[in-house]
């Protein structure tokens, strides 16, 4: 059993965010893991991931706040504990219009061969 406390997780800065603070909570430099990784992403009121492709399959799971995410040309508000499955290479964005911080569990598939 591997626990990665939130104030020891390492921070990331994912592409094409803004507004956004991210920590990697499992995978990558949090540890490996052999399918897939998570982080917590916290999105700022104007905060937003701009609209490119899915590099796996993915989950947002929605903690606290609001966000809106679009994909394929249709727009979904997420709610606390609403949840959203992407596929891999699937176009979307992520935006918080709200007056207040949103916190977003992430979690993405591996490629195959990388842990």
């Amino acid at each position: 059993m591997r626990v990665t406390r939130l104030q020891q997780a390492p921070p990331y800065q994912p592409p094409s965010h803004h507004g956004v603070g991210a920590l990697r909570l499992q995978g990558h430099e949090a540890g490996p893991t052999a399918r897939f990784w998570t982080g917590l992403s916290y999105y700022l009121p104007g905060g937003a991931a701009d609209a490119a492709p899915t590099a796996e399959e993915t989950v947002y799971v929605l903690l606290d706040g609001e966000v809106v995410v679009t994909a394929d040309g249709h727009e979904e508000t997420l709610r606390p504990y609403d949840s959203v499955h992407l596929t891999k290479g699937q176009v979307r964005s992520v935006e918080n219009r709200s007056k207040r911080p949103a916190t977003l569990l992430v979690t993405i598939a591996l490629p195959h061969g990388e842990d």
